[in-house]
C-alpha cells in the first residue's frame, strides 16, 4: 500500500492544474507539466486532444504499474475500475471499421483488458458486435452512440456490484449518464442499456421527465444531481462527481487496511488529477484560464 500511495506523491492537483490552466499557450502548459508524471509523454508541439490523450495514457500506466503489485483479486477489481479504456478502443474500433476518419492508438490495457484483445481482431462493424456480445460485455451493440451508453451503463453496474467502495460512485455515474441521454440528448436508453440502468437507479431511467427523474433517483445516486434543477446544469453535476470521488478516495487511500479500500481510494485520487490536467490543457487553449473558469469547468476523463 505504501508503493500504492507513492503513485500520488508528484500528482500536480489542484495547485498545479491551476498552474497550467493559466499558461496562455499549449506548449508553456505542457512545460509546466514537466516535473510531473504527465512529461513523461507529453511533448511541445502536440494538439490539444494528443496531449490530453497523454494525460490519460499516464493514468492507464499508473493503473497498470498498481495491477502489479496486487493479487489477483486486486486486479479484478482494477480492471473493472479501469474499464472505460477499453470503452474507448471499441469506440474507436467501431468507428474505424465503419469508414469514419482515422483513430488515434487504442489504449495499451495489458492486464487490465477484459475482452479487447478478442474485440480488436474483428474486421466489420457486425462481427464486432458479435463478438461483444460473446464476451463478458454482454449485448452491447447497436449505433455508435448506443454501444456508448450500453457499455457505460454495463461497466458501471458491473463495478457497483464487484467492487463495494465505489458503489456509491458507480451509482451517482449512472444517474449522470441516463439523465445526460434522456434530457439533454433526447433519447430513451437503448435496450441493453435498460438493465444496468434499472440495478444502479432504479424505475427512475423511465422518468418522463427531469424533476421527476431527480425525485425518484435512489438516495444512492440522487447525491450526484444535487442542487441541479434542470439539465442545462448536468455539466456542474460532473465536474462535482470528480471532485467529490477524490475527496472520497484520499481518505480511503490513507486507511490502514489490508484490503480493496485504500486501493479503490488511489484510484479515485489518480483519475480525478488526471480529469483536472486534461481540463486544465482544454482552459490554456480556449483562454478562459482564470481562476473562477477553472471552478465551473469539467472535462470527463
Amino acid at each position: 500500500m505504501t508503493r500504492a500511495r507513492g503513485l500520488l506523491e508528484r500528482c500536480p492537483g489542484a495547485a498545479g492544474a491551476r498552474r497550467v490552466a493559466a499558461a496562455g499557450t499549449l506548449d508553456e502548459a505542457v512545460r509546466r507539466l514537466a516535473t510531473t508524471p504527465y512529461q513523461r509523454r507529453l511533448t511541445a508541439g502536440m494538439s490539444l486532444p494528443a496531449a490530453q490523450r497523454a494525460v490519460a495514457a499516464t493514468l492507464l500506466w499508473h493503473l497498470r504499474v498498481l495491477a502489479g503489485w496486487l493479487p489477483r483479486r486486486g486486479v479484478d477489481d482494477l480492471r473493472l475500475l479501469a474499464s472505460g479504456f477499453e470503452i474507448v478502443n471499441v469506440e474507436g474500433h467501431l468507428r474505424q471499421l465503419s469508414g469514419e476518419p482515422s483513430e488515434p492508438s487504442p489504449y495499451e490495457l495489458g492486464a487490465l483488458a477484459t475482452a479487447w484483445h478478442h474485440l480488436s481482431r474483428t474486421a466489420r462493424p457486425e462481427e464486432l458486435r458479435i463478438a461483444l456480445q460473446a464476451s463478458p460485455w454482454r449485448g452491447a451493440g447497436g449505433s455508435a452512440a448506443e454501444l456508448a451508453v450500453g457499455l457505460r451503463l454495463i461497466a458501471a453496474a458491473r463495478t457497483a456490484a464487484r467492487v463495494p467502495p465505489a458503489a456509491r460512485w458507480a451509482a451517482g455515474r449512472a444517474a449522470l449518464l441516463v439523465a445526460r441521454e434522456r434530457f439533454v440528448h433526447g433519447r430513451e436508453l437503448p435496450a441493453q442499456a435498460t438493465g444496468p440502468a434499472a440495478r444502479l437507479i432504479g424505475p427512475a431511467y423511465r422518468a418522463p421527465d427531469f424533476r421527476a427523474y431527480r425525485r425518484r433517483l435512489p438516495v444512492s445516486a440522487r447525491w450526484a444531481l444535487r442542487g441541479i434543477e434542470d439539465p442545462a446544469g448536468l455539466w456542474q453535476a460532473e465536474g462535482r462527481w470528480w471532485r467529490d470521488i477524490e475527496q472520497d478516495g484520499r481518505s480511503m487511500s490513507r486507511r490502514c487496511r489490508y484490503d480493496a479500500i485504500p486501493v479503490v481510494g488511489v484510484v479515485a485520487v489518480l483519475s480525478a488529477d488526471a480529469w483536472r490536467t486534461r481540463a486544465a490543457l482544454e482552459l490554456t487553449v480556449s483562454g478562459a484560464s482564470s481562476p473562477e473558469g477553472f471552478d465551473d469547468f469539467d472535462f470527463l476523463v
